[in-house]
């Protein structure tokens, strides 16, 4: 279950809710195991199960339990050397979860942890069901939860001592001239065009970062080996003045997919 090492020695793990599988049961924890897993297009169910299998044997949980779950989880037919699962849905659920929070925490006896979960304004209620069963039975293990969400998602469960809700503010604006600097590889923008992104993007990390690549990918600047220059006087209303303005002058560059981009907003 590894993405990728922070630092030395920390494993970092990230679940990706996404709005289009909210009724997808452990749609981001299937989603993360395939990634991890490292499945190609040409692998056969065996070559999957193996892969499944090498996964697993480090934490030392019982294959014989643990496989049929997540086989059945990751859609894996079984060979006969295993034996079938007869348990109702209600119980394969539960213990399928029960795995699942059994090999992170073995995970965490190895090496520190950092375990992300994005979006939880999307999460599908399986999922929930997995951090409601960390929250609880989680917090003595090597393990940096994060958890992000919109400010409708309420938590199912209640605050605990381990628990520390931080609320993002926007940005103030060292922060967004540190931001701009990492999209132009550190190459100022013309000052007229640096204090538009500023004034537009009011601290909305999102809109800094789609603005500035908006403005970078435009005929407004010409890259030199030190910075950016304007090609002509700046037109008043040449640089979008909303998030969805930005979007939409970056996919009308991309004519691949700006005919499908309209349909999924």
């Amino acid at each position: 279950m590894k993405d990728e090492i922070i630092g030395a020695a920390t494993l970092r793990i990230e679940y990706r809710c996404s709005p289009y599988h909210q009724h997808s049961a452990l749609y981001p924890v299937i989603a993360h195991l395939e990634r991890v897993l490292a499945w190609r297009r040409d692998d056969t169910p065996e070559d999957k199960l193996r892969k499944l299998e090498e996964a697993l044997r480090p934490s030392r949980l019982p294959l014989a339990e643990v496989v049929p779950l997540l086989a059945a989880l990751l859609s894996i037919p079984l060979p006969a050397s295993y034996p079938p699962l007869t348990l109702t849905p209600q119980r394969q659920k539960q213990k399928t979860l029960e795995a699942l929070l059994t090999w992170l925490l073995a995970l965490t006896e190895q090496q520190p942890v950092l375990f992300v979960v994005e979006d939880l304004h999307w999460i599908d209620p399986s999922t929930l069901e997995f951090l409601t069963l960390l929250v609880e039975q989680g917090p003595t293990a090597r393990l940096l939860t994060l958890l992000t969400c919109r400010p409708e998602f309420q938590p199912s469960w209640s605050l605990r001592t381990h628990l520390t809700p931080i609320a993002l503010q926007r940005l103030p604006q060292s922060q967004v001239e540190v931001m701009i600097a990492q999209v132009t590889g550190g190459k100022a923008l013309p000052p007229a065009v640096f204090q538009h992104v500023v004034t537009k993007t009011d601290g909305v990390p999102l809109f800094v970062e789609e603005l500035t690549k908006t403005v970078l990918e435009s005929d407004l600047l010409r890259e030199t080996q030190e910075h950016y220059e304007l090609t002509g006087p700046l037109p008043p209303l040449a640089i979008p003045a909303t998030l969805h303005d930005s979007l939409m002058a970056r996919l009308d560059r991309l004519a691949t997919v700006k005919a499908v981009a309209p349909l999924e907003r």
